[in-house]
């Protein structure tokens, strides 16, 4: 018997539905790879994709960034807005499978970004395009080769590093970092355990 694959559908609806089920859906630290990676970049503008409830973007703006996060989600931005204290950070609501920021920024980060394999690409060349001469692209998320992330029901939506540095053009862009990267993180019954990460910094060329 031939089994449809409901591919899922990441709108507005899908994001506010996710945020309303827990009054806070993450832990509110910065991601441990945004501050390894961004501690040794000079501040400058930051672009935060897919901000959430504003974890990354407060941590950038702490560390000297002028920081702006995006977010389909009005829910997890009005989190964000409530969690900002006196920090400077624009907050803007964007679909992100279309959304073509007219901006540039110095650093686009984009972590956990996940979208169907067919929107990926398109949607990450976008945020390239975002990057000023010069500045950073840092995309983070889980790694094929996570033992918890390949047996999910959205397994497809994963991509590896090659996946993501054959998406820029070498004369254009140096890559910095591009690997997997293991993390100490604890299993839903609670033992500890190595998660994986797809981490792809990208630097642009400065002319």
């Amino acid at each position: 018997m031939h089994t449809h694959v409901e591919q899922p559908v990441f709108d507005q609806p899908f994001w506010d539905n996710l945020y309303t089920e827990q009054a806070q859906r993450w832990s509110g630290n910065a991601n441990p790879v945004l501050v390894t990676e961004v501690s040794k970049l000079t501040p400058g503008s930051a672009l935060d994709i897919g901000s959430g409830e504003g974890g990354d973007a407060r941590w950038l703006a702490d560390h000297g960034w002028t920081t702006t996060g995006a977010d389909i989600s009005e829910v997890a931005l009005q989190r964000a807005r409530d969690e900002q204290g006196d920090r400077n950070i624009e907050w803007l609501h964007r679909d992100l499978l279309e959304w073509e920021p007219t901006s540039r920024y110095d650093l686009v980060t984009a972590h956990f970004f996940q979208l169907p394999a067919h929107q990926t690409g398109p949607a990450f060349q976008r945020f390239g395009r975002a990057v000023a001469p010069g500045g950073h692209l840092l995309i983070v998320g889980h790694s094929p080769n996570d033992h918890l992330a390949s047996q999910h029901k959205h397994s497809q939506l994963l991509f590896d590093v090659d996946a993501i540095t054959s998406l820029f053009d070498d004369a254009e862009w140096t890559t910095v970092v591009a690997e997997d990267r293991p993390r100490p993180a604890v299993d839903p019954d609670g033992t500890p355990a190595e998660r994986m990460d797809v981490v792809v910094l990208l630097r642009r060329a400065a002319s």
